[in-house]
């Protein structure tokens, strides 16, 4: 799952957004807004998509420049002018550059590593042991706290990450 995770993280957040592709030809001024502004960075042209939903937002995904994607909402095109739209996808080509998603997908997988361990360790320690080994009742004792403490310890992950 984690390298699902990794390799298709983009792919997956589009998804979940119902992101439908842009082309040159279906927004020309959107298109060459993002390849004007990705050319000043220095960075590959990202995949530029549109999502149906009229809130305000933008989001960009991928886990390197080179297999980047930039997503905006109907509602951002509709409701921002030309340069306020220019300051959030410059926004949105930061975090491409500095490879914030990268560095997200990994501390979401990392949490997700460290809670599936201390699952995987808690069920074994009720299931696998022997029920007249005097060892049994302090490995149970670990496993529930490590069911309480991994969740958090992965949380704390991604905060440090986020902050």
């Amino acid at each position: 799952m984690s390298l699902i995770s990794y390799w298709f993280s983009d792919k997956i957040a589009l998804s979940f957004a119902k992101a439908r592709p842009v082309q040159r030809e279906d927004n020309p001024e959107l298109w060459d807004m993002v390849a004007r502004l990705a050319k000043a960075a220095n960075l590959p042209q990202p995949a530029l998509y549109i999502t149906p939903d009229m809130q305000i937002n933008a989001f960009a995904t991928g886990r390197n420049p080179q297999h980047s994607a930039v997503a905006v909402t109907q509602g951002i095109l509709q409701k921002l002018s030309p340069e306020e739209l220019e300051g959030v996808l410059a926004h949105e080509l930061s975090h491409i550059a500095n490879r914030d998603i990268l560095v997200s997908t990994m501390a979401v997988i990392l949490a997700g590593i460290i809670s599936m361990l201390a699952d995987m360790f808690m069920w074994s320690t009720w299931f696998g042991g022997d029920e007249h080994d005097s060892r049994s009742g302090w490995a149970m004792l670990a496993g529930i706290v490590l069911s309480i403490l991994a969740p958090i310890g992965a949380m704390l992950i991604q905060f440090a990450v986020y902050s």
